[in-house]
């Protein structure tokens, strides 16, 4: 089990003394670039390395100047000396402002992806723990047949490993560096700079630019992100909706001290999932504004600019403390096998009317005789609470002259719903275990 990134560090990445710490690694790289294509002395990338900068101080400038990178170079030149004339030599402040995001959102995605990892992890076990734990499916919120918990949770599991793809994905098509100048010409740096810059921060050179990396890159990561908040809605959802007190089939743990409601102290609500059902809403929202930011003024303007400041930060935060969060729920979520097991009987054998309806169709039966002849048994069964299907079935004369008793007793096995659990897990690459249940 890899272990948890906390908030802090994911936090930690988006810092104002972080983003200055890659402002300045960008500098450094295109200092060493210059020099090594000989625009600046050969001398300047060490000295520059040598250099600190003051968060307090940046801001200070930055209040007279009003612009952040100005206040910066300016910060940076204070300890520099005469040689803080090389420094941006031929630069544009999105060369920077561009590269040094595309770094602090790779070291955002890895915590990310360390964090996706644990979850898909936990939600294997609980799969493969699972995997014929019998309980009702339902259409509708309607029972319809039989499934088991392991099916349920082996989907997650499915749909977050194809989240983890998404966001490698994403992370690959957002690691890129610019260093092309005020409208992407290379006019006064040639591309060798960039494409020396970019490899020596790990970065892929963008193909082409204007002033900046164009925001359909971003958008595609915040977007990701959105769609992977969606999925632990949809997980979240799910476990609210079977810890209804109607249903009670599994439950959020109720840690020892924890309070419900100040109001009724019998009260144990499923906050975790509410919580991040709530924030998923945050997601979507700023994964519109991202959207929002890919249309811009010819090379350039800064109405992206703002915007970035609060969504990039906010959601990746967010969507870690969100998988963080439903990490612990689905680890130490309690299953009521009893009453999933109870709440499979509460159709009284409806639930297997259609493999009574493909089995008498089989001895030669219309599908439109068969279909009024099941939906007849099944309205007795409605209509009075103490018939089941099943007993319906063995008495009714109709389906009796096509049926035998021992083919009706095998039509209402629950086995024949868990036959092929095995082959679902196998194309999940989740093993097997060959185990049969029963329901009484």
């Amino acid at each position: 089990m890899i272990d948890r990134y906390t908030r802090r560090e994911m936090g930690a990445v988006w810092t104002e003394e972080a983003k200055l710490k890659q402002w300045l690694a960008v500098e450094i790289a295109a200092a060493e670039a210059l020099a090594k294509y000989g625009y600046i002395p050969r001398s300047v990338p060490a000295k520059l390395k040598r250099v600190s900068f003051d968060v307090k101080r940046v801001q200070e400038i930055e209040e007279t100047v009003k612009h952040d990178v100005i206040a910066f170079l300016t910060n940076i030149s204070e300890s520099m000396g005469e040689d803080s004339r090389f420094v941006h030599y031929g630069l544009t402040s999105s060369d920077v402002l561009d590269t040094a995001l595309a770094l602090q959102i790779k070291e955002a995605g890895m915590v990310l992806r360390k964090g996706l990892s644990d979850l898909i992890d936990v939600l294997k076990e609980r799969a493969l723990e699972h995997q014929y734990t019998l309980m009702v499916g339902r259409s509708h919120g309607v029972h319809a047949e039989p499934t088991t918990f392991g099916l349920k949770i082996a989907l997650f599991y499915a749909e977050f490993k194809r989240h983890a793809e998404r966001l490698d994905h994403a992370l690959d098509q957002v690691a890129f560096g610019k260093i092309s100048g005020a409208v992407g010409t290379f006019a006064n740096v040639d591309p060798q700079v960039e494409e020396y810059t970019c490899k020596l921060l790990g970065l892929k050179p963008e193909p082409i630019s204007t002033q900046i990396i164009q925001r359909d890159r971003h958008a595609e990561f915040v977007a990701t992100l959105a769609l992977m908040g969606s999925s632990l809605e949809k997980l979240a959802t799910e476990i609210r909706h079977l810890q209804k007190t109607e249903t009670q089939e599994v439950q959020e743990e109720f840690s020892q001290g924890q309070k419900g409601s100040s109001a009724m102290p019998h009260k144990r609500n499923p906050v975790t999932c509410e919580r991040i059902a709530g924030l998923s809403r945050i997601l979507r929202g700023n994964a519109v504004a991202a959207l929002e930011n890919i249309a811009l003024w010819h090379e350039r303007d800064i109405t992206h600019s703002s915007v970035e400041r609060i969504i990039i930060p906010d959601t990746s935060i967010l969507a870690d403390y969100m998988l963080s969060q439903m990490t612990k729920v689905v680890r130490n979520l309690v299953v009521n096998k009893e009453n999933m097991e109870q709440n499979l009987k509460l159709s009284r054998g409806m639930i297997f009317s259609q493999g009574l309806l493909l089995n008498l169709i089989s001895k030669g039966l219309s599908r439109e005789d068969t279909y009024a002849l099941v939906q007849k048994a099944s309205a007795q069964v409605w209509a009075d609470e103490k018939m089941d299907l099943k007993g319906v079935a063995l008495k009714d004369k109709e389906i009796r002259r096509y049926l035998s008793a021992k083919e009706i007793e095998v039509i209402f096995d629950f086995s024949y719903h868990t036959k092929n659990v095995n082959k679902i897990f196998a194309r999940l690459g989740l093993g097997k275990i060959k185990r049969t249940t029963k329901v009484g």
